[in-house]
């Protein structure tokens, strides 16, 4: 309780600086609007209707390319953190991957997978992959010598070390790499809709600016800030169910 009132605190203070700076230093609507001018655009994104294609867009991007991003990144993480041959083989081209400029590669993706929300999730999933795949790795090379030495002499498969030792242990790396991973898909998201959209909220914003509609820009924002807390906090949140006999699970998310 006392945590929640701190932050409720501070959002208010925020938000009442923000009021006095613009009122006392006659701050032009253009460049910064006050609070109450954005809320009341916020209210009619919302009432207007205008919002809720461009919001679903989105959140479909974005949470698609979560999804691809998770599942690829724990599979490859996981192989190549056990696995040498592997690791030897393919981890120079993750690395080049992440090192790659996004938006250099957007063009790219629209070549191949068209204007469409396709190419969008396919950002967002380049994007958020690297922190699970590096998480899911870190994870698989960190399981304690003793266990593997103990399941080698019980002569366990390879599949059995797997699900009973390796997977469970390196849930809290992957876990961890699931909660950058959600924020990174956003972005990749939004950029991609920034850059080649006809939908979504990035979209939308790019035309309220067009419009100098400044202070529904900002509307625009607070929703997708609202949108990454909310998804955040959910992936945060599945530590208690996942991995409940873990420290980090008796932690809240935010």
């Amino acid at each position: 309780m006392r945590k929640t009132l701190i932050q409720a605190t501070a959002v208010v203070a925020f938000f009442a600086l923000w009021k006095l700076y613009v009122t006392g230093f006659n701050v032009s609507a253009l460049v910064l609007p006050p609070p109450e001018a954005i809320a009341v655009a916020l209210v009619d994104l919302f009432a207007s209707g205008e919002i809720w294609f461009h919001l679903y867009t989105t959140l479909i991007e974005c949470l698609g390319g979560f999804i691809i991003a998770c599942a690829a990144g724990m599979t490859l993480g996981l192989l190549l953190g056990r696995i040498e041959i592997l690791d030897i083989i393919f981890k120079p081209f993750v690395i080049a991957l992440q090192v790659t400029p996004k938006v250099a590669l957007i063009p790219l993706f629209i070549l191949w997978f068209g204007f469409g929300i396709e190419s969008k999730i396919i950002v967002s999933a380049v994007l958020a992959f690297f922190p699970v795949f590096a998480n899911s790795y870190l994870g698989a090379r960190s399981i304690d010598r003793g266990l593997l030495e103990l399941f080698d002499v019980g002569k366990s498969g390879h599949l059995r070390r797997f699900r009973i030792l390796v997977f469970p242990s390196a849930m809290p790396y992957i876990l961890t790499g699931m909660e950058m991973a959600i924020v990174l898909s956003i972005i990749g998201a939004v950029v991609a809709e920034f850059v080649a959209g006809s939908r979504g909220l990035g979209y939308l914003a790019t035309i309220k600016l067009q419009e100098l509609e400044v202070d529904t820009l900002f509307a625009v924002v607070i929703v997708l800030a609202l949108i990454g807390f909310l998804l955040y906090f959910l992936v945060g949140s599945l530590r208690r169910f996942v991995i409940p006999w873990h420290e980090s699970a008796s932690r809240t998310a935010i």
